[in-house]
Parts: structure tokens; sequence; C-alpha cells
């Protein structure tokens, strides 16, 4: 297709050829700067899906053209505003408890690990272990009563 442009430009443009060059170099200007355009082309334009797709959209409808199974529905953007407050909120509940309350409760909960692996980790017992988990509940639980749930 550059080619063909090429041609295309160097006829149309015979006349301000001036001979002061050989004719491959001129052509060869021309050609470079074909290239860097339909560069520039390729990058702005994104290409349709094709008729190989098809089969893939099929799929996704029955023989009266109707879905086969019901679209995921969209995440509530309100919801998700609040999630993200949440955790924050939490976040900074978390980091007022001592480091050892918070270690144990962040593996507990959110990394699942179990009673043993924690206490080999932090280097506590398991009855220490527990009472680590007890304490950091209650202090999010006050701490999200305080600045959560009664905003």
């Amino acid at each position: 297709d550059v080619v063909q442009e090429t041609l295309l430009a160097a006829l149309a443009g015979e006349a301000g050829f001036a001979g002061r060059s050989n004719l491959r170099t001129w052509l060869t200007g021309i050609l470079k700067h074909k290239i860097v355009d339909a560069i520039r082309r390729a990058s702005r334009e994104s290409p349709l899906a094709g008729d190989d797709d098809a089969g893939e959209f099929d799929a996704l409808f029955d023989q009266s053209g109707h879905w086969r199974d019901m679209p995921s529905a969209w995440a509530d953007p309100d919801a998700s505003l609040e999630q993200k407050e949440f955790f924050a909120k939490l976040e900074e509940c978390l980091s007022r408890l001592p480091a050892k309350t918070a270690q144990a409760f962040m593996m507990r909960e959110h990394l699942g690990f179990e009673t043993d692996d924690i206490c080999k980790e932090l280097g506590v017992t398991p009855t220490h272990c527990w009472v680590l988990l007890y304490r950091a509940r209650m202090a999010l639980r006050l701490c999200l009563e305080q600045n959560w749930f009664g905003r």
C-alpha cells in the first residue's frame, strides 16, 4: 500500500522533481515520508473486530437473539466509593493498634493464617494469640462504631 501511495504521489508531484538528484533518491524520500504517515495512521486507528470474532459473539445469544445468560450487573459507583472509604477507615483504625496486635489480626482475618502459623511468626503462645485477636476485634469494633457507623 505504501509503495502504491509513493508511486501515486510521485506521479502527482512529477512537476516538483527538479532533477537535482537521482530519481531513485527522490522516490526513496517520498517512500520514507509515506512510511512515517502509515505508522502514524496505524497508531491512531484501532482495527474493527473481524468476521472471525462473529462465532465468539454468536455463542452469547440463543436462536431468538436473546442473551443466553444475563450479563452481570455493573458495579454501583456509590457502593464502590463507600467500600473504599470503609477500608480507609479500617486501615486508620488498624494503625492505632499496637503493632503485634494489628499483625495478628491481619494475619488471621485478611491472610487466613491458622493460629499455629501466627504463633510461629509472632513468637507467641496460642493463648496470647487469642488474646491479641480478641483485643484487636474489640478495639476495631469500638473505633469503627465511633468513626464509621456513628458518622
